[in-house]
């Protein structure tokens, strides 16, 4: 067995005890955060959608609702800043909202690392290289999202994520989980405010979106 294969086999291995350790020990912070949705927001509870996964396996992605269905009078959903609660806000910000998500990485549609799963709309947008990032399981956390999250650039977070598709091992994975819970306590790099997130990928207009590795590199050993 080769050492990548023997790595992905530990990798598969360590997402599937830590989503059942965390499922089980996190039952009582589920059932209050589902509880208190359904109290502030109403049905449904949890949020669902369909996004592309490893090599565009299509599989439901799940998260706790953090917006209402307010709509204009022509029928079109008015902005994220307009329908995101103030619950919402709060959950997002101590990523409560992911919560869910520990069951698609139990069912193996995701891992704990990995870039992450986007729209479906995106798919025919992105550029050969960008395309890569779907060579790789989808993660809750990734390499972009210690590296400025909704702060950098599309092109800059792809780069990051084919980065990881081509460097990508365990020891990584432990470093880029770390960075993140220590990020998810100093509460950085989360837009739960007025942006609510990033403006839509429309696609990119330059050839050249290569990130220089050296650079990825030093951002990753000092996150």
């Amino acid at each position: 067995m080769s050492n990548k294969l023997l790595q992905s086999v530990l990798k598969r291995l360590f997402d599937i005890l830590l989503s059942a350790m965390l499922l089980s020990a996190g039952l009582p912070i589920i059932i209050c955060v589902a509880l208190l949705v359904r109290w502030r927001m109403g049905k449904p509870v949890i949020f669902r959608q369909v996004r592309p996964g490893l090599h565009k396996r299509l599989f439901v992605l799940y998260k706790f609702r953090t917006m209402k269905e307010l709509r204009r009078p022509d029928g079109t959903l008015r902005s994220s800043s307009e329908r995101i609660t103030p619950l919402g806000k709060l959950l997002r910000r101590a990523s409560l909202d992911e919560l869910p998500q520990l069951w698609n990485v139990l069912r193996g549609d995701m891992s704990f690392v990995g870039p992450r799963p986007l729209l479906m709309e995106y798919l025919p947008l992105y550029n050969a290289e960008q395309a890569r990032r779907l060579d790789v399981k989808p993660g809750i956390t990734g390499l972009a999202q210690i590296n400025g999250r909704n702060s950098i650039s599309w092109e800059k977070k792809f780069a990051y994520d084919v980065w990881y598709v081509d460097h990508w091992n365990l020891t990584m994975d432990i470093r880029i989980m770390i960075a993140t819970v220590l990020r998810v306590i100093r509460s950085e790099n989360i837009d739960a405010g007025v942006g609510v997130g990033m403006a839509a990928f429309t696609g990119t207009k330059s050839t050249d979106n290569s990130c220089d590795d050296i650079d990825i590199l030093q951002e990753y050993k000092a996150a």
